[in-house]
């Protein structure tokens, strides 16, 4: 089978994206309040990363600190280890 010229593979991949349009994603805002804003703004005050607090917090995947911070299912131990990492701690209080 002969190789696609530059401009072949060019044609196609309009007629494929005519076909299958890309979808428009938007970047989803980070949270501002709760636990989440106050671990990611522990961090940024602190100038570390994402892998930095992990490795502090024993955590393999960096991407869980990320996770984390943008408020998505977490493990309780992952969170309770990242805050720990920060030099915070989580509390359990009576529901007002």
């Amino acid at each position: 089978m002969p190789r696609k010229t530059k401009a072949e593979l060019e044609r196609l991949r309009e007629l494929a994206q005519k076909d299958f349009p890309p979808k428009k994603t938007t970047k989803a805002a980070l949270p501002t309040t709760g636990i989440a804003a106050r671990l990611r703004r522990a961090r940024k005050s602190q100038g570390l990363s994402w892998y930095a607090v992990a490795k502090i917090a024993g955590i393999p995947n960096p991407n869980t600190v990320r996770d984390i911070e943008e408020g998505r299912d977490a493990r309780l131990s992952n969170v309770e280890a990242v805050a720990k990492a920060l030099g915070l701690s989580l509390e359990v209080v009576e529901a007002r």
